[in-house]
């Protein structure tokens, strides 16, 4: 999926544009202030950086070295630090419960791994650490706006429940919105969110 992901965010243009996820944007007052949050497969960086500019502590991952090349150059051009680090997850040296939340936005995983990252992205946060989640629902496939093709990639409410067994929720919804994120999530599209405390 590197090959991929490192082709699409060559483009000298933003796939996702420059600016934060609007359900980042309305819930990150929710995030531990001044915490050190992590964001798994943060692509070109846009939601990173908008964390960092409210001053949290930001540490990224994803496999794109050309997503990170992105992501530095924004960081750059807004004038703050993000920590981003490049490969797999088991290959990164985050300690566990090291974190005071986590922050999911279109991170989709094929589905032989992703349990797996997300309790081991789980056991990176605290007790009472945040986390928010935004990613498409199943029935995606039904919109062009964009996200994988693969109906295993994408979420329903009960794979979540059953995947964040150590969170309690303070909502989970499966909504319709209209997406304008760079090229590539443009359009109405249906998604699943939640936000909810490590237990």
């Amino acid at each position: 999926m590197s090959d991929f992901w490192n082709e699409r965010y060559a483009e000298e243009k933003y796939a996702y544009g420059i600016q934060p996820n609007q359900f980042l944007i309305e819930m990150i007052s929710k995030l531990p202030e001044n915490g050190k949050i992590v964001f798994p497969a943060e692509g070109e960086g846009r939601n990173a950086v908008f964390a960092a500019k409210n001053e949290f502590k930001v540490f990224a991952f994803d496999t794109s070295i050309e997503g990170k090349k992105k992501a530095d150059k924004l960081a750059q051009d807004q004038g703050v630090e993000i920590n981003y680090r490049v490969g797999i997850l088991e290959e990164l040296d985050f300690e566990p419960a090291s974190f005071d939340g986590a922050v999911f936005i279109y991170a989709h995983f094929p589905k032989a791994i992703r349990a797996t990252i997300h309790k081991q992205i789980e056991e990176l946060v605290k007790p009472n650490g945040v986390i928010i989640f935004e990613a498409f629902s199943k029935e995606q496939l039904q919109y062009p706006s964009g996200g994988p093709k693969d109906l295993e990639m994408l979420f329903s409410e009960e794979e979540i429940k059953a995947e964040f067994k150590n969170v309690d929720f303070d909502f989970l919804k499966t909504e319709i919105i209209e997406l304008s994120e760079g090229p590539f999530h443009q359009g109405k599209g249906s998604v699943v969110r939640f936000i909810g405390k490590k237990k």
